[in-house]
């Protein structure tokens, strides 16, 4: 097995095991029969990014990309139709599910059907994922911030640290390996949150510590 191959294992282990952490709050859904302290948008927008990159690993051919965004897709989605079926809120999640449908479709459209088949199809959605997938590892900085100021990391989860930490590494290997920068920038803000956290865990070390409601979000 050569170092690539390496790679591409490493990548799909770590990010389907990131995709994963989900079942916990599946399971904590079913358990309480509710979806309290349990966010909808990060299923939502993690299945859009999914959804992405897959079709992007399908224009550029690359079998490691479009396994791991069709298993975190289908994990996305049953994670959606489980939070539907106990959500008190039916109506505002069938409301935003339909509005990221619109913009799954005007997406399609475009790159699908507007865009001239080749490069500049391949690097205009390489360039959108990328942006999205960094704006979702930026998000959580201003709960950092609160952290910060409050000395309390019981709302961070130490084993999804670390799992965005190894999953961000891998994709970063794994893009410089394929002289692909759209894997490799929009990754890189992943090794440096994570970075940020475990600074947090060792400067407000805390015994008891709670995990989030799954915020996982990668190529």
């Amino acid at each position: 097995m050569d170092f690539l191959q390496l790679l591409s294992w490493a990548c799909i282990v770590f990010t389907v095991g990131m995709f994963s952490t989900g079942l916990t709050d599946m399971k904590t859904m079913r358990e309480s029969k509710s979806t309290d302290n349990i966010q909808f948008l990060p299923f939502l927008t993690t299945c859009l990014n999914n959804l992405g990159w897959l079709f992007y690993g399908m224009l550029k051919r690359d079998q490691t990309i479009v396994l791991v965004n069709i298993i975190g897709a289908l994990l996305q989605i049953l994670y959606i139709i489980m939070y539907f079926h106990y959500t008190k809120h039916k109506g505002l999640v069938m409301s935003q599910t339909v509005a990221a449908g619109t913009v799954l479709t005007c997406g399609w459209l475009y790159f699908g059907m507007f865009l001239p088949e080749g490069d500049s199809r391949l690097s205009q959605l390489g360039l959108t994922c990328s942006v999205v997938t960094i704006s979702m590892y930026m998000s959580p900085l201003t709960d950092l911030v609160e952290i910060v100021r409050s000395g309390n990391v019981q709302c961070l989860s130490f084993p999804l640290t670390v799992a965005t930490f190894f999953t961000s590494t891998s994709w970063v290997l794994y893009g410089f390996q394929l002289n692909d920068y759209y894997i490799v920038v929009p990754n890189t803000p992943g090794i440096f949150t994570s970075l940020i956290r475990f600074y947090l865990f060792w400067r407000f070390a805390s015994v008891n510590q709670s995990s989030p409601s799954y915020k996982p979000m990668h190529i």
